[in-house]
């Protein structure tokens, strides 16, 4: 569906309704989204866009975020979440385990994913129904890798002998709808370019234990007890949980099936080079280990990751998003091996103990975690730790960090002395070359005034004028045959003496600074009628603050979701950008709060209201 590159018709922001439709929609699809999970994933007070597609498919997301979802037929009925969702709450969805690592080049290929790829739990295939919206993962990995939907249910599996197509993929990590993120990103270093295998940051040991789990299908939000999630297949293996390959031909499956059964069985997935004294190192923890280890992975994640504004936080997102990913590298956190057994238990156990306060949703089943106590003993003593920044974390940071320094504007206005106010400059040993902001020269004037003692004695707020500083204020400027003033009040000294100065003005955005002379001009948004009662919006002069026209015009396109073009100015003025509608008011604020321009540079005209 994502294969190929394909321009969306159109973008637009969501209104309540549709918000509330797409709400009611994803309940309805998917038993496991709670209200808890839905305002995890869509914010309330979040702005909401959808994306509409040449093919009916419609892709929904928050603004300027990865997409999220993604409707098949426009109507509502065919909602898939993304991989980009799936990884930020794994257990939206059921998924299949493929037999190894390897069998992942085929889905990153755009093949659908076959029964003999899938590997077989202990106790027996889980149960389907034909239509159901599932995933896939690899052995090792609790990220998913696509999504898509159950060709037959699991009764007819078992009656064709679990040949054939399982699943028909939809969406897969790194197809077009992946890359139309504005941050393309991985959950973690398993994921490579054409293929994933297991997370490196998952515990070995993991592989050998708690075999009486089978994947992420029966329970998809404790991957770390899965066994097969765990384990690297061998060709043995492979061949002999499944039908030989020429059994899958004659029955007349296409060129990709083919490929991939042939592939099967003759896979040999090397083993994974581990570090000796690292696996050496390696032990089981004890149940008051597990005890201390699952509390002070809670406290970093307090500490963290968890933010007043997140909650309330379903536990198994606590669990998966937040305690997780506190634990120290190569160490594998198993509620089961604690005292408490059951997580619900053991936040039930943090709750009487005054550090977080639950409830249980009594639809779900489940404990949600509502406040942290963080004046708590245990919270004030506890001293988080310092995680080491992954390098591509890192560069990420960066070029963010580069993308806010672009936006970042400075407006500043200088003057430089002129040919009447030199006198004045060369008294006090200033220099006339450079330029200087509107209190700098007013501290000029002043030390003119304290060095010839010019104060009025009589009346401190008054300066005598003499005839050096007469003429740096007033000479030119008073018509002929009237009298030149004698003294001028302090209050008007500073302003008239900055007057007298040229104005120029600099700005700076990012690593770029403009230095010109005059006043800066400001920015002119003017809304005007065209044929008929349509609107356009006419911006202009937005290179006096280190805009360029075509990335603002297409940077509004998608903000506004509409119709944009650029135009050269009469007389090499520059270019204007227009906007399609009558969005004045909207395109001021964003200029403010997007780019930081002051609003006292904006100009804004409405010709239609005239």
């Amino acid at each position: 569906m994502f294969k190929k590159a394909v321009d969306a018709k159109s973008h637009q922001r969501l209104s309540g309704a549709d918000r509330k439709k797409l709400r009611r929609s994803i309940r309805d699809r998917f038993s496991n989204a709670s209200d808890a999970i839905l305002d995890f994933l869509l914010p309330p007070k979040a702005e909401l866009a959808v994306s509409k597609y040449p093919n009916r498919v419609l892709v929904y997301g928050l603004e300027g975020d990865c997409p999220l979802f993604f409707d098949v037929d426009g109507r509502g009925h065919d909602i898939f979440p993304t991989v980009y969702t799936l990884w930020r709450v794994p257990e939206l969805l059921p998924a299949f385990v493929l037999k190894g690592g390897e069998v992942s080049r085929f889905m990153l290929g755009g093949a659908d994913l076959m029964f003999p790829g899938i590997s077989i739990p202990a106790e027996g295939f889980p149960s389907f129904s034909a239509g159901e919206p599932w995933a896939v993962k690899v052995p090792g990995n609790p990220a998913a890798i696509a999504v898509g939907t159950t060709t037959m249910s699991s009764a007819e599996a078992l009656k064709a002998g679990l040949r054939g197509k399982a699943l028909k993929i939809c969406h897969y990590y790194r197809d077009t709808l992946w890359e139309s993120a504005e941050n393309c990103h991985v959950p973690n270093a398993g994921f490579l370019e054409d293929v994933v295998f297991e997370d490196p940051a998952l515990s070995l040991s993991s592989r050998a234990s708690d075999s009486s789990e089978v994947g992420p299908s029966l329970n998809p939000g404790n991957v770390t007890n899965n066994k097969d999630m765990g384990e690297v297949i061998d060709a043995g293996a492979t061949s002999s949980g499944v039908d030989h390959p020429s059994t899958t031909q004659s029955d007349g499956a296409d060129e990709i099936t083919v490929q991939l059964t042939n592939d099967l069985s003759e896979l040999k997935v090397a083993e994974t080079s581990v570090d000796e004294s690292n696996t050496e190192g390696q032990h089981s923890l004890s149940v008051e280990e597990v005890d201390a280890l699952l509390d002070k992975c809670l406290l970093q994640a307090l500490y963290t990751t968890i933010k007043e504004k997140d909650l309330p936080i379903p536990g198994s997102i606590l669990w998966s998003s937040h305690v997780l990913p506190c634990r120290p590298p190569g160490i594998t956190l198993d509620i089961k091996k604690s005292s408490h057994k059951k997580l619900s238990k053991w936040l039930q156990a943090k709750a009487s103990g005054g550090l977080i306060s639950v409830k249980e949703d009594k639809h779900k089943k489940e404990v949600i975690l509502f406040s942290v106590n963080r004046n708590h003993p245990d919270y004030l003593s506890y001293k988080p730790e310092k995680k080491k920044e992954d390098k591509t974390e890192r560069s990420t940071n960066n070029a963010s960090n580069e993308e806010r320094l672009q936006k970042t504007l400075e407006v500043s206005e200088i003057y430089k002395p002129s040919v009447h106010v030199n006198p004045i400059f060369t008294s006090v040993g200033a220099e006339t070359s450079r330029l200087y902001t509107a209190s700098e020269a007013s501290e000029i004037v002043f030390q003119y005034v304290e060095k010839e003692n010019l104060v009025k004695s009589s009346n401190k707020s008054t300066v005598t004028l003499d005839a050096t500083l007469c003429d740096a204020l007033f000479k030119g400027a008073i018509k002929k045959g009237s009298t030149y003033p004698t003294e001028i009040h302090k209050k008007d000294l500073g302003q008239t003496f900055v007057g007298r100065m040229q104005a120029h003005h600099c700005v700076t955005r990012g690593n770029d600074t403009v230095v010109r002379k005059g006043a800066l001009k400001p920015i002119q948004i003017m809304t005007e009628r065209r044929q008929g009662n349509k609107k356009v919006t006419k911006l202009s002069g937005m290179e006096s603050f280190l805009l360029d026209a075509e990335a603002l015009a297409s940077e509004l396109q998608k903000k506004f979701a509409c119709s944009t073009t650029v135009a050269e100015l009469p007389g090499k003025r520059g270019q204007e950008v227009l906007v399609q509608g009558g969005v004045i008011d909207d395109l001021a604020r964003y200029l403010v709060e997007h780019y930081g321009v002051p609003k006292r540079y904006i100009e804004v005209l409405d010709k239609t209201k005239r």
